[in-house]
């Protein structure tokens, strides 16, 4: 164990906020101010502060754990991981590559999410893997490719935030999923600029802005186009922008069009004049921006939301200009990074496209195989987990908690029942890995070094401050020991520079290229921003702030994407009368598999509720805290009811941080977006019902 501080970064959200660590004479681990780190310049928020309660022996597995006669029990490792490799050899045998499932998650560092893209690819040979970033910011990473020809959650860092005119924050409760990032939108109130806030519920970051909108859960969509139709109808186009910058804008402004004022009015239930004040708001200004979340993306639609965003950025100017453009604030961890280096069912390393043959022949070279033997693209994560049982047999899982996180999941519980084998990495016993057939204990952020990209795209190096317990092993070495029983003696390295030396080659020429980026130069310059494709910090530096000379599509232009409204995947009806959202609060982080174990945070948010607006309470005859249950198609679930105001009446909130009763996806829509496969989390029909306890 070392002795002084060490300058690393939080585990959880995309922030990744800089921190000390410096073990403490009683075992524990102290956290200090890193005031160095422009992100959060020493701030944390709770999650981070009490990061290291999980660090502890009372709360993370210390052992492998194999299932006998129907429970788990202790194990060795030589015999946990024999279990893994047999089963997974058998699954291969008698069904084929493709039944072997690799289910990854947004929270592995660049070296883990490379390594297990590889291991499905080159080791199992299986088409079979995704993870749970695609329910993240998969219909932005959608809508950007498509006007962009990059996908890059902020194509400029947090700092440019303040220096802008006006910001539209679409679906975003940043005060309380992200707090420490709530400055830089203060910060902007303070300068002069202005902060729209679209949410249907009055957030704690909705309380922060100029102007709330309220819009009715799902229509996010053609709350844009009415937008841009009266930037159309007011003349405030920047038809020079549009005309040298930009391609397809005839088509797209025909579409939007069709979404007068009071069309758009009747469908979000965002009255007339509050659209106008947000385009004067918008408009006026010299520089602004749109920043979108889950609200907007996590939905059947989501991609063409963001299109929609995205839109009007284009039609007023407002994209590659300084201080301007559309951006995504991710939420997991290393959400960016994650999805960049092949744990995607269709990329390869450097956000190649895993159908492209350059790209394959590319990254097939560095790996030592022939392009030809590499699978092609898999099923998207709700996919591949609904093929559990069926067409996949056994599944091979690390850092994720489905049981709890995905949509429709009582569904998804029973097809990971049904499975012939699950293994499970992880540094604690979550919901998903009691169910599995071998559990192998893992080590966690302040116990190893690697890196993770942030929502800004600057790659970070989390650097290990602490040595793991004896008996736990990182997941490269788990990689690495499967590998060699699998008959895969090297390209497996368990040193996670040596492994991002490998990354830097995979990525070279890639749309994320991180070739030019080394632990020195992350260590020394506080993170570099990709694209960087060479070593020499003058010839280029990183790039903190994309398409301000040109957008990554072949000519240079943007694309404008013509889009219309539509309904929901599931609307309410006279039996399904009130829409259900879901979303975070600020002492829980997403699954809760480690938050929940952590008592300060458990002691802040204890478990799920019921928000509702006092006029559906009055109709149910139910008082603050009362149970009350929430029903959709797929099940139910109880929990006490929140009474505010701060709510639309026709719609209800529930946390999605809780496994049992109150686990708000037994509700969830699963119906996917076409392009991005996105589930539908934010907006299904339910009803409430008052419970007799």
């Amino acid at each position: 164990m070392q002795n002084s501080a060490t300058p690393t970064h939080c585990p959880y959200c995309a922030l990744q906020c800089g921190m000390n660590l410096t073990p403490a004479p009683d075992g524990t681990v102290e956290v200090s101010e890193r005031a160095d780190f422009p992100v959060n310049r020493g701030t944390l928020c709770g999650k981070g502060r009490t990061a290291p309660a999980v660090l502890s022996s009372r709360v993370r597995l210390t052992s492998p754990l194999v299932r006998s006669g129907g429970t788990l029990v202790p194990a060795g490792w030589d015999e946990a991981l024999d279990r893994i490799a047999e089963a997974l050899s058998r699954t291969r045998a008698e069904h084929g590559p493709d039944a072997c499932g690799v289910f990854g998650g947004g929270g592995l560092t660049n070296e883990k999410a490379y390594t297990l893209g590889k291991f499905a690819r080159v080791v199992l040979g299986t088409s079979q893997i995704d993870y749970n970033g695609r329910f993240c910011m998969s219909s932005a990473a959608a809508g950007g490719m498509k006007a962009f020809g990059l996908d890059r959650g902020l194509p400029f860092p947090l700092e440019d935030i303040p220096k802008s005119g006006c910001v539209i924050l679409v679906g975003s409760n940043l005060a309380e999923t992200m707090p420490p990032a709530l400055r830089f939108f203060t910060e902007l109130r303070e300068n002069g600029g202005t902060l729209i806030v679209i949410d249907p519920r009055r957030t704690k970051t909705a309380e922060q802005a100029d102007l709330h909108l309220m819009p009715r859960p799902g229509t996010d969509l053609a709350l844009a186009l009415g937008l841009l139709h009266l930037v159309v109808a007011e003349g405030l186009v920047d038809e020079e922008y549009v005309r040298e910058r930009t391609a397809g804008w005839e088509e797209a402004r025909a579409a939007a069009m069709a979404h007068w004022p009071e069309y758009v009015e009747r469908i979000t239930g965002v009255p007339v004049p509050q659209l106008r004040e947000t385009v004067r708001l918008f408009c006026e200004p010299e520089s602004a921006m749109v920043l979108t979340a889950r609200g907007p993306e996590q939905q059947s639609k989501g991609t063409d939301t963001v299109s929609a965003w995205i839109n009007l950025c284009l039609a007023t100017g407002r994209a590659g200009r300084p201080l301007s453009g559309y951006g995504c604030l991710t939420g997991q961890g290393n959400g960016q990074g994650g999805r960049e280096h092949g744990q995607k069912a269709d990329q390869l390393p450097g956000y190649r496209k895993l159908d492209d043959p350059a790209a394959r022949a590319h990254v097939a070279e560095v790996w030592g195989v022939d392009p030809d033997s590499l699978p092609g693209p898999g099923r998207s994560a709700y996919e591949l987990l609904d093929a559990l049982g069926t067409d996949i047999k056994s599944l091979l899982l690390m850092g994720s908690n489905p049981v709890v996180s995905a949509p429709h999941a009582a569904h998804i519980e029973e097809r990971i029942k049904s499975l012939d084998f699950l293994a499970v990495c992880d540094v604690v016993l979550s919901e998903t890995a009691a169910l599995a057939d071998v559990v192998l204990p893992v080590t966690q952020w302040a116990e190893e070094t690697g890196t993770t990209t942030n929502l800004e795209g600057r790659v970070l190096l989390r650097r290990q401050a602490i040595t793991p317990p004896d008996g736990i092993r990182s997941d490269l070495e788990v990689m690495h020991e499967l590998a060699d029983r699998l008959g895969v003696e090297k390209g497996f390295p368990t040193d996670p520079e040596e492994v991002f030396e490998e990354l830097r080659r995979a990525s070279a020429g890639g749309p994320a290229d991180y070739s030019g980026i080394t632990y020195r130069r992350l260590a020394e310059e506080n993170g570099v921003f990709w694209p960087c494709p060479t070593e020499d910090t003058v010839v280029h530096p990183g790039t903190p702030r994309l398409f301000l000379d040109r957008f990554a599509t072949p000519d240079g232009l943007a694309r404008f994407v013509p889009v219309s409204h539509r309904a929901i995947a599931e609307e309410p009806d006279e039996e399904y009368p009130v829409l259900l959202t879901t979303g975070r609060v600020v002492a829980q982080y997403q699954s809760g598999a480690q938050t929940r174990r952590v008592d300060e945070l458990n002691a802040a948010a204890p478990g799920p509720f019921v928000e509702l607006h006092p006029r559906l309470a009055e109709r149910l005859g139910a008082a603050e805290g009362d149970p009350v249950a929430v029903v959709s198609r797929r099940g139910r679930a109880v929990a006490p009811a929140r009474i505010t105001l701060g709510i639309r009446p026709d719609t209800v909130f529930m946390p999605f941080h809780w496994y049992g009763e109150g686990r708000a996806n037994t509700l969830t829509n699963p119906a996917l977006d076409p392009t991005s496969r996105m589930p539908e989390f934010k907006a299904c029909a339910v009803r409430v019902e008052a419970v007799e306890r």
